[in-house]
């Protein structure tokens, strides 16, 4: 046998290497992005009123007076204070969940991992519940002093909280054991949620209420206020991921081996961590329980694309604010004239995929 015969295979007449998706990756990138044009357009002209997106275009781009005449007063409030920042608040939550599960699953090897898995999760929705109860009385200074930004950055605190909590146990002579890390996550997860119990069974009506609505998931609270308190944050997680991604492909060969190609890995874990910590906190903040985005996306999409993180993390950015777009317009028809909470339809959605992804994983495992 000749060494051609041997080598060709492995190429293709492109002189790309043999599974190489990278190709297919651009593609996904492009479509995604009109994807997310779409959905948004979707998103600011789908509601009661009849102002569509093409209407807002139109009075963007026609002369001051003559804009004015294409939308109404009451479309224009409709349209630029309730649904515009609806969707950039869906936009920066879908990506920043996504987002985050990706970064999770990289650092620890394993496609079904969450940030809820080590805590995250729970930790900032600690944060926010004490912000909602505790607002007004024990942390009433903090709230006048931080307003707007109180809520977010509570849940930062809580999601940045449990991290160096983890760390703390996970960390021995300066080496971070993942296996560590998971097993504290889900016993300092437990105790944020007991936390939370307490909080609650404290709280008053009103705060019940809110505390009900906000952690079945929605999007009905957003308003330019909090795109501006949460979107620094969560863009700067979006600006940073990317330059993580060929450390987190060494990953995947294992730490030793990541070690060996030059790789930081333990500054790797502590940005990846954070960046964790701050895109989950965020989108909890404002959004509230929201399950399953960070497992879905990125599962999808290395089906579609592969595991190549470089391609991955953008794409997971885009797909993710595209599905919580969809998940939001649904929640706000699928019941009219009533809002169904997104927790509810992503659960509903999101539990029997990763039952799916367990069968899937068992059955190649049994081959």
């Amino acid at each position: 046998m000749s060494i051609q015969s041997v080598v060709a295979p492995a190429t293709m007449h492109s002189g790309q290497i043999a599974g190489d998706r990278s190709g297919r990756a651009r593609l996904v990138i492009g479509a995604l992005c009109v994807v997310l044009a779409l959905t948004a357009a979707f998103g600011v002209s789908s509601g009661a009123s009849d102002a569509s997106a093409f209407a807002v275009l139109k009075g963007w781009l026609l002369p001051a007076g003559a804009g004015e005449a294409v939308l109404s007063e009451r479309d224009r409030i409709i349209i630029y204070d309730i649904r515009m920042p609806r969707v950039v608040m869906g936009m920066l939550v879908g990506a920043a969940l996504a987002v985050s599960g990706a970064v999770m699953q990289g650092l620890f090897r394993n496609p079904l991992a969450d940030p809820a898995i080590v805590g995250v999760s729970a930790g900032a929705g600690l944060g926010a519940v004490s912000v909602i109860v505790l607002g007004g009385t024990l942390l009433a200074p903090l709230t006048a002093v931080l307003g707007i930004y109180a809520l977010p950055l509570a849940a930062f605190a809580g999601g940045l909280a449990v991290t160096l909590t983890l760390y703390r146990v996970a960390t021995r002579r300066g080496q971070t054991s993942i296996a560590t890390m998971l097993l504290a996550g889900i016993a300092i997860g437990a105790m944020a949620v007991a936390l939370t119990g307490l909080l609650i069974f404290v709280a008053d009506d009103r705060q019940l209420r809110d505390f009900t609505f906000w952690s079945l998931g929605s999007l009905a609270g957003a308003t330019w206020s909090k795109v501006f308190a949460v979107g620094p944050i969560v863009v700067a997680v979006l600006a940073v991921s990317p330059f993580l991604a060929r450390g987190l492909n060494a990953m995947a060969l294992g730490e030793a081996t990541a070690a060996h190609l030059g790789v930081p890995v333990q500054r790797l874990k502590h940005v990846a961590i954070l960046l964790v910590s701050a895109g989950t906190g965020a989108a909890v903040a404002v959004s509230g329980g929201i399950a399953f985005v960070g497992i879905v996306v990125p599962h999808l999409l290395r089906l579609l694309i592969g595991p190549d993180n470089r391609y991955l993390l953008p794409c997971a950015a885009l797909l993710g604010a595209s599905l919580l777009l969809i998940a939001d317009a649904v929640s706000r028809t699928i019941v009219a004239p009533a809002e169904l909470p997104i927790g509810i339809l992503t659960a509903a959605a999101g539990g029997p995929f990763f039952l799916w992804i367990l069968l899937r994983r068992r059955g190649i495992l049994d081959l």
